[in-house]
């Protein structure tokens, strides 16, 4: 603990005071304390150097900005102290007229945060954006996955799988590829996945049983199958009752180069074909929506269905 009279000289001074109160209340810049306290920049940042090196407050770069707050001590009698000092002084009109310029600091901080997303509102997901990419937002997501059995149909060497995995009771692996499987097997074992398993199959005759899994995925698969809605129907088979299935996949389109540049057997579905072939296979409470466009030729667009296997 530092000497008692040395904390006392250093709380003297009116200014450093007026500093460690509007610290206690909230970090601050040393702009935003000078337009607080109405006074010179030099006299301000003077002050602070005395408190920082008595360890009264600390300060943090973020950018070209310095950001100030109060040092919490650990020894009783130096918070005692402050504290004793700054209830002298409260309710003097300084101290109140600080307390004032505070709040319209603090509201204007607010407001410029809300006139920024007041600006972007509707385009936060096409405009870049500081920090927030579809990677980050996935793995955020996947953190609310519960603990459920789960079919990814078509799934190559499982990149979603690899995730999901993390969360999940249990997650199958189907595809119709030997050396996706492999590759696939390889990783479940590099990163330690014991409840992920990968099965060389069908997704028009999905090697598993009858009611086995909560959820289904066909992530970007259907249009390689030669006939999807059978792919559908085997994944109503195999969900339990009140399970659910997710398909990710194109929207019909007229680029038929796609057949030799990636193997594509078909161009995307309609929105009214997907939802005709889930209903067909016995799934309720369809919904399918465009989720994603790309900017570039030739304009692939995304589309999302969801569907629900209900208990009979």
């Amino acid at each position: 603990m530092k000497p008692a009279w040395d904390l006392l000289k250093v709380l003297s001074d009116p200014t450093r005071l007026r500093i460690i109160m509007l610290l206690k209340q909230e970090e601050l810049s040393v702009a935003e304390m000078q337009e607080i306290l109405d006074m010179a920049q030099s006299r301000i940042s003077s002050q602070l150097a005395i408190l920082r090196q008595a360890e009264i407050v600390s300060d943090r770069r973020e950018g070209k900005k310095s950001f100030y707050s109060l040092t919490e001590s650990s020894a009783e009698g130096e918070q005692q102290l402050i504290q004793a000092a700054m209830e002298a002084v409260q309710d003097s009109e300084e101290v109140v007229e600080d307390r004032d310029n505070l709040s319209r600091v603090i509201a204007r901080r607010r407001r410029k945060a809300e006139e920024y997303f007041n600006l972007i509102a509707g385009r936060l997901g096409k405009n870049y954006c500081p920090g927030r990419s579809w990677e980050g937002i996935g793995h955020f997501l996947l953190h609310l996955v519960p603990k459920i059995r789960i079919a990814d149909l078509g799934a190559g060497e499982g990149m979603i799988s690899q995730l999901l995995a993390r969360q999940a009771e249990h997650v199958y692996c189907v595809d119709s590829s030997p050396k996706m499987v492999e590759v696939g097997k390889d990783l479940a074992k590099k990163n330690d996945l014991d409840n992920l398993e990968y099965i060389l199959g069908d997704i028009e005759k999905v090697p598993l049983k009858k009611g086995s899994v909560h959820l289904a995925l066909l992530s970007q698969a259907l249009h390689h199958a030669n006939h999807p809605e059978k792919a559908i129907m085997e994944a109503h088979r195999i969900l339990k009752p009140n399970g659910r299935i997710v398909i990710l996949d194109l929207k019909e389109h007229d680029f038929e180069k796609a057949r030799d540049l990636y193997a594509d057997t078909w161009l995307g579905f309609g929105e009214n074909k997907l939802h005709a072939w889930l209903k067909k296979a016995g799934f309720d409470s369809v919904e399918i929506s465009v989720v994603a466009k790309e900017e570039r030729e030739p304009g692939f667009e995304t589309i999302l269905a969801t569907a629900l296997k209900q208990a009979r």
